[in-house]
């Protein structure tokens, strides 16, 4: 039972879903006016391209022995996989999520960018970080910035992505899908390029 619920928890907070619930928080708590058209369009093209499109890959890499699951246990399946995401991310970045729209959203996918380019870069050289740790402390950052700046008050969900972000690192580790140094690298993936592009924005 307890694997099972572990296991699930790692299903439920997969990497593809992060990019979604970053777009979804900044339109709930946004005050800024954005018309619903706007809203939907850039929902329904992140949907897209960064869960429906990533599915599809996967299985077309499976088909050809390129991967073997969709957790990207070694390092050497990873590479295909990163590299598409970051040609995906680029897209989303000229094509949906201009810095001349909504700023906030550009810089969150453009930080998004650069851990998964880093995530490449360490599988290149044989090093693993937790994609799962990567994708949720960069929405936990993105989420932390939102709140500062547009002065509002999250504390109810920020104690809930750090209950989560516990949860990940217990289910990863009791699967041995990663080691402690792995969920710690995952981690700083994750949350540094997210701080560093807060000076072009916040």
């Amino acid at each position: 039972m307890k694997e099972f619920i572990l296991k699930g928890i790692s299903f439920v907070f997969h990497p593809l879903i992060m990019p979604l619930l970053g777009i979804l928080f900044y339109f709930s708590k946004t005050p800024r006016y954005i018309p619903e058209p706007v809203r939907n369009a850039k929902i329904f093209s992140i949907v897209i391209l960064t869960i429906i499109l990533p599915i599809l890959l996967f299985f077309l890499l499976k088909t050809i022995n390129k991967v073997n699951s969709i957790y990207l246990k070694s390092t050497q399946e990873r590479l295909i996989p990163l590299f598409i995401n970051c040609i995906i991310i680029v897209l989303i970045l000229l094509r949906v999520l201009t810095p001349d729209e909504i700023i906030e959203l550009y810089f969150f996918f453009l930080g998004i960018l650069f851990s998964t380019l880093t995530c490449f870069i360490l599988a290149v050289f044989k090093v693993k970080a937790s994609i799962h740790m990567i994708a949720a402390s960069g929405f936990f950052m993105f989420a932390v910035a939102i709140s500062m700046h547009y002065h509002i008050n999250i504390n109810g969900t920020i104690a809930l992505m750090m209950v989560i972000l516990g949860a990940i690192a217990t289910s990863r580790l009791h699967l041995k899908a990663h080691t402690s140094q792995e969920l710690v690298l995952g981690v700083f993936t994750g949350l540094v390029p997210q701080f560093i592009l807060l000076n072009y924005w916040l």
